[in-house]
């Protein structure tokens, strides 16, 4: 069974990973919120500094919102052009599979079409540098 897709939809595609890590630029929890569904979970894993064990943390729309809307304020935070490259890997059907290399990061997404508009569900992200997970 084939699956097929439109340009409308890699671009839709896209535009929600563009949104999503802009809305850090730009300090915009409107703009993060447009792109991802309310049920976001956003992953990485750190490493305890007493225990030098490794383990998995979770962020969720709301905290990752906070984020949008502090983490730049002072703009200091993302070059003057921050690096923002969005590659698909795979698109069947209602669901997408998507790499976002960032700066400093790489975010591999999962990102879902319901009721007609695609949006981040999944977020599994981890820093260029393995060293900076820790310990912290």
């Amino acid at each position: 069974m084939a699956f097929t897709h439109t340009a409308e939809d890699e671009q839709a595609i896209r535009q929600a990973a563009l949104d999503y890590i802009e809305s850090q630029h730009n300090v915009d929890r409107g703009q993060l919120e447009r792109s991802v569904h309310p049920r976001l979970v956003k992953r990485t894993f750190w490493t305890d500094t007493a225990t030098r064990k490794q383990y998995l943390d979770e962020m969720s729309l709301e905290q990752l919102a906070l984020v949008a809307e502090s983490y730049n304020v002072d703009g200091t935070r993302f070059p003057a052009n921050p690096k923002k490259e969005v590659e698909i890997f795979d698109i069947c059907g209602s669901i997408a599979s998507v790499k976002l290399i960032a700066d400093e990061w790489v975010d591999y997404m999962h990102i879902i079409k319901l009721n007609g508009e695609w949006k981040v569900v999944n977020v599994l992200w981890g820093f260029n540098d393995p060293s900076r997970h820790g310990p912290k």
